[in-house]
């Protein structure tokens, strides 16, 4: 591997991708050069107050209220209930999940 320059979708400057990134890059997995500068990944993580999956950061989920099939306790879940298949509790949930 060696150096690339890349351009930086958000601000237009150049900035170098070097062969010990492309290599870091490889080792976790990931396919996609990477699309902002340094600066600006910086900038996008502060503006993120550092709230995203890679750092560790907890995003609120949108949570949905429901009925527990099994007990019958008032719930909240993080997706909408379509009513064609049973929705759980925190609780019954790891109960019945504990099986497999």
């Amino acid at each position: 591997m060696q150096d690339k320059t890349l351009n930086c979708r958000d601000c237009g400057a150049d900035f170098v991708f070097s062969a010990s990134e492309q290599e870091f890059f490889a080792e976790k997995g990931f396919t996609n050069e990477p699309g902002r500068c340094p600066s600006c990944r910086a900038a996008r993580k502060q503006s993120n107050g550092g709230n995203n999956r890679r750092s560790g950061g907890f995003q609120q989920r949108e949570m949905f209220p429901a009925t527990c099939a099994a007990c019958g306790v008032e719930t909240q879940v993080p997706f909408r209930p379509s009513g064609d298949r049973p929705v759980y509790c925190r609780d019954c949930f790891s109960q019945n999940n504990s099986r497999y």
